[in-house]
């Protein structure tokens, strides 16, 4: 069989492994289940205009505190600001924030991870050495600290979560890379002459994908909780724009007097970071079966 032949091969069993996935994938619960979670929140993040009762940032002095009730389901907070607006409308910086920095991470990490896996010598050395360092640091630290430097936005917290959670993906890709280009597709590509990128992109690519994949919906769920403890740190979304961390902030003086200022959007963050991970968990199913 020709080199050519051999790729082909070997991509066209990587769609048929897809397919089967994609089977499997959609006869697990914890999918479905995992799925509609973070469908619901997308869906309430996009159409938040529609579905918020009020305007979020809108006080009513009147209404200070205020428990649930018909008029306000989750009840108001300390300025009279409906919290279950106001939950709906932080769910965009929260899943953005999850999503955005996961797509820094990636964007970065994914190439430079194959690079070092598939060149080896002084690009591997230097890659991998400053992986290392940045590994060295816990995620939500250095996330932190990238924060602080950067000033506080929702865009700064974006970019420091990406780039903490960048060294993951990396190693990651490094690894899966070191794996595949012993293959015997890969070496019939290197012997009929193919160029390096082609060799990256069309054959070591799409057979690294699964592994990603699971992780970078593992990661997500980890980004929305980074986006919140930043939040919540005064270095994410600044007030009055709505965000999960920023009400637990507010919350956090109120807890005895009105705990449903806490309750809801610690509760959003509770359910959204499940539903990654129950999706991560049954991709990894799907992806890798151990049968």
């Amino acid at each position: 069989m020709s080199a050519p032949e051999v790729a082909a091969a070997s991509v066209g069993r990587g769609w048929l492994g897809r397919k089967t996935a994609a089977g499997r994938l959609i006869r697990e619960p914890a999918a479905i289940l995992g799925g509609f979670i973070i469908f619901g929140f997308v869906l309430a993040a996009l159409l938040a205009p529609a579905l918020a009762p009020y305007d979020p940032n809108a006080s009513d002095w009147m209404a200070i505190r205020q428990a649930p009730s018909a008029a306000h389901w989750f009840g108001t907070d300390d300025l009279g600001r409906d919290v279950l607006s106001r939950v709906i409308y932080g769910a965009r910086a929260s899943l953005a924030a999850g999503f955005l920095s996961v797509g820094i991470a990636l964007v970065i990490g994914l190439p430079f991870g194959m690079i070092a896996g598939y060149f080896g010598g002084v690009a591997d050395i230097v890659i991998s050495r400053l992986t290392d360092a940045l590994l060295a640091c816990p995620f939500l630290v250095l996330a932190i600290a990238l924060a602080a430097f950067l000033g506080p936005s929702l865009q700064n917290a974006m970019i420091a979560i990406g780039i903490s959670a960048m060294p993951v993906f990396v190693r990651l890709a490094r690894g899966q890379t070191l794996a595949v280009r012993q293959e015997d597709y890969v070496s019939a590509a290197w012997s009929v002459g193919l160029s390096h990128p082609k060799i990256l992109t069309a054959y070591i690519l799409p057979n690294i994908l699964p592994p990603i994949i699971v992780q970078a919906a593992l990661t997500t769920a980890i980004a929305v909780l980074a986006e919140a403890s930043l939040a919540f740190l005064g270095l994410g979304q600044l007030p009055p724009a709505p965000s999960w961390g920023s009400m637990l902030d507010s919350a956090r003086q109120f807890l005895v007097e009105a705990p449903w200022m806490a309750v809801w959007p610690g509760l959003a963050i509770v359910v959204v970071v499940i539903g990654f991970n129950m999706l991560g968990d049954a991709l990894n199913d799907a992806l890798n079966p151990q049968d």
